[in-house]
């Protein structure tokens, strides 16, 4: 087996305009139901989160994907041909045959991205954690064998939906992260190694076939997140043959799962305090020298975004980091853990690698945020429709203006295939 290091080189993130704060959704729901107000008022308060970002009805998993590969295939000449393995981690799949990564493939190429034929597409499916079991699969694949210049394209791309009007839609969200992943990484090194795992059969969250609405049971998916991570992180330390309290200090950014932002602070002071056995105050100051909420600020404003959430966790925090450190962040240790409900726990350890200043540099994360358009409430009550995307047929987002570049759901045809362009190609 090659024994060179293998990992990330570059991501991208793509997150639909559409934006609805959640107090307008409160005022609109309150109207509704004044009864329902104070619930709401208070859920909204115990996530920490602000907005929902949304897709308008010509965007879904797909086109999110393809506009971050897009934009990452882009950045570099000769990126595109060198693919090997086009891998999606999702759970809004759109075809209960058809992966995501073979619609990607075909849009790509058909919008003039050079990916070659000689590839293998396929699709994870966790939860939240496809994401990570994807990039994990690829990676070990470009490490067991092939060619020096072999790369794998990864993407995580997820739409949150939830039932409406409940507690649970302030948690929505929409967004896509694309990873350039190779041997010898120009931004991070995985340790495939140490990988820490667990898994339980649960009924924490679930979405019944046919259905894009997930069913959730709040209380207890934050029960079985916490215990999932320390049973994770534990077989990592028994994997790395280190003590839980080193393989905390030795860290320096932590990235976790983030359905909103009050449980991931939670779930992390949680297992800091358990195993430096320290009190909430100092658990709070640990994980503010190491950064831990700026990397998670943004998804207070993009909202719940599955399994994407956890790897624009990184890009925010390795960008952050380097804004304040420059090129000292080479070096640094990363600790990745990314849940998926129902439920499994990965756990993986990374080094940013020395090519990462180069490539830090060329990154805007201000954009994304930047991008935002406040959306009117009957936007938003269409995009929580049960039946979009599902039952309806032919031409999508009709008389809709559709900007140079981007991609779209040209049509859902009448035996249900999905077919997908690009304005302009």
């Amino acid at each position: 087996m090659n024994t060179q290091p293998v990992g990330i080189s570059d991501m991208a993130l793509f997150i639909p305009e559409p934006r609805i704060d959640l107090t307008t959704i409160l005022s609109h729901r309150a109207a509704e139901d004044p009864s329902f107000e104070r619930r709401l008022r208070r859920a909204i308060e115990s996530t920490g989160q602000v907005a929902v970002r949304f897709p308008r009805s010509w965007e879904d998993p797909v086109t999110m994907a393809a506009q971050a590969c897009q934009e990452l295939l882009g950045r570099s000449a000769g990126r595109a041909e060198r693919v090997r393995y086009l891998a999606t981690g999702t759970e809004s799949s759109v075809d209960m045959s058809k992966p995501i990564s073979a619609y990607l493939q075909g849009v790509l190429q058909r919008a003039g991205v050079p990916l070659p034929r000689q590839l293998s597409t396929f699709q994870v499916q966790h939860a939240c954690a496809g994401g990570t079991i994807a990039l994990a699969s690829v990676a070990a694949l470009l490490q067991a064998g092939g060619k020096e210049e072999d790369l794998g394209l990864v993407t995580c791309t997820d739409v949150a939906r939830y039932e409406t009007p409940s507690t649970a839609e302030i948690t929505q969200g929409a967004g896509a992260v694309a990873m350039l992943t190779g041997r010898n990484p120009d931004l991070l090194e995985l340790d495939l190694e140490t990988i820490g795992l667990a898994s339980s059969d649960v009924d924490d969250f679930f979405r019944p076939l046919g259905s894009i609405i997930a069913r959730v049971k709040g209380r207890y998916s934050v029960d079985c997140y916490n215990d999932a991570l320390d049973a994770a992180f534990l077989d990592h330390c028994a994997r790395r043959g280190v003590e839980p309290v080193s393989a905390l200090e030795d860290t320096d950014m932590f990235i976790v799962h983030v359905p909103f932002h009050r449980m991931a602070v939670t779930g992390m002071t949680r297992l800091v305090e358990r195993h430096l056995g320290s009190a909430p105050d100092t658990a709070r100051r640990f994980l503010e020298a190491r950064h831990f909420e700026e990397g998670i600020e943004a998804i207070r404003y993009f909202g719940n975004t599955y399994s994407a959430s956890a790897y624009i966790s990184l890009m925010y925090s390795l960008w952050e980091r380097y804004r304040e450190e420059g090129d000292a962040i080479v070096g640094k240790t990363v600790m990745i853990a990314s849940y998926g409900s129902g439920n499994t726990m990965a756990l993986v350890r990374g080094t940013v690698a020395a090519g990462a200043p180069r490539v830090l540099a060329g990154w805007d994360l201000d954009a994304p945020l930047a991008a935002a358009e406040e959306a009117p409430f009957p936007l938003y009550r269409e995009f929580v429709r049960e039946d979009t995307h599902q039952l309806h047929h032919g031409p999508v987002g009709k008389g809709e203006q559709i900007s140079p570049g981007r991609y779209y759901l040209a049509e859902i045809r009448e035996d249900g295939y999905r077919q997908y362009e690009r304005e302009g190609s």
